[in-house]
């Protein structure tokens, strides 16, 4: 059974700019390799993040800071591309052995032809906030009133784009009914409320506290917790994970094991840390100079997180019925949920 992870309470008001973090944090980690840095020591593996700087994403660094990585013998090198379906897409094209993505992505390739799987599970949550723009607040209420507007994701084919139309569809909204517009996150999402260019969108952490610091847009549905995400999909919804190629994970089973035990043991320290002690181990461009503004952020989101890396219970089925929701490719295909995830290697995981 999975543990019943802590609870964490959201920040305290009165955040401060967070505007430029995402932009210098992906200049400074756009590649990041642990302490043997490709000179033999330890078994290469190249992970794909979607958004290394995301809070939603923090394990995956934090694990390399922690030294874990190297505690298993490995010698990892990550990546980042500023949205999950370019994650994706380096993984399955061979550029990287693995992904730090959104779970829903397995289930889409596993309808293309692509069998990819979670191997470790982050989250119980999506993580992400549904923003409008102070300016729309009055005409956007809920997600009944997307119709005519223009909402940012972070990339077109997202896990932010498919949240984006199932809360459309759910509410009575077709997905033909609205625009969803590619605009990242941090300064360009920002920059895009800021402007008109949306008129709101799905995000994450630190992006949502730049902007309720700016003043510049409100929260219409949070599901940075698992009660936020019953109330708005039905259910949790397990997000951010470690997945990776079936074949892959078959062929090489031992270096899997070392990656979960690795990401497990720093799922196992979140739980066990403060916001404030977390925001300690990251690089210093992830908080501009200032981790008590940077904590803020990361605590308002660590309620999604897992304290074990188990799939948790009714969460693919969750998933399934939100992408079933409005996408017909899905919607007319059997999807085999066993073949999206496997708990083998946390399983084997000791303390």
């Amino acid at each position: 059974m999975r543990k019943t992870a802590r609870y964490s309470t959201l920040a305290a008001a009165g955040l401060l700019a967070l505007s430029s973090l995402t932009a210098c944090a992906n200049d400074a980690a756009s590649t990041a390799s642990s302490g043997s840095k490709g000179d033999g020591k330890g078994t290469k593996v190249k992970i794909m993040v979607g958004g290394l700087d995301k809070v939603i994403y923090l394990p995956a660094m934090l694990t390399q800071r922690l030294g874990y990585f190297d505690a298993e013998g490995l010698d990892v090198e990550l990546l980042s591309e500023p949205a999950g379906v370019q994650a994706e897409t380096a993984l399955v094209s061979g550029q990287v052995q693995g992904a730090v993505g959104f779970y829903d992505h397995t289930l889409d390739l596993q309808v293309k032809g692509k069998h990819v799987e979670s191997v470790v599970q982050f989250s119980r949550a999506p993580g992400e906030v549904e923003i409008v723009s102070t300016k729309k607040a009055d005409d956007i209420t809920s997600p009944k009133d997307f119709k005519g507007k223009k909402l940012g994701v972070t990339g077109l084919g997202s896990s932010t784009d498919f949240l984006t139309k199932y809360l459309a569809v759910k509410n009575g909204v077709k997905v033909s009914e609205f625009t969803p517009v590619a605009v990242g996150a941090g300064p360009t999402f920002i920059s895009a409320l800021q402007k008109g260019a949306i008129d709101g969108g799905m995000t994450t952490d630190p992006t949502v506290a730049t902007i309720l610091d700016k003043k510049a847009g409100k929260v219409l549905l949070d599901m940075r917790t698992p009660e936020g995400s019953q109330a708005a999909l039905g259910g949790p919804y397990p997000s951010s994970s470690l997945y990776m190629q079936t074949d892959w994970v078959d062929g090489h089973k031992e270096t899997v094991q070392k990656l979960v035990n690795a990401f497990v043991k720093t799922l196992k320290w979140m739980s066990t840390h403060s916001a404030l002690e977390i925001a300690e181990k990251m690089p210093a461009d992830y908080s501009q100079g200032n981790k008590t503004l940077y904590a803020s952020a990361i605590e308002s989101t660590l309620p999604m997180f897992t304290d074990d890396g188990v799939m948790p219970k009714d969460g693919p089925e969750t998933v399934e019925k939100v992408l079933k929701a409005f996408n017909p490719t899905i919607q007319n295909a059997d999807v085999d949920l066993a073949k999206t995830y496997t708990t083998e290697f946390v399983d084997k995981v000791t303390d």
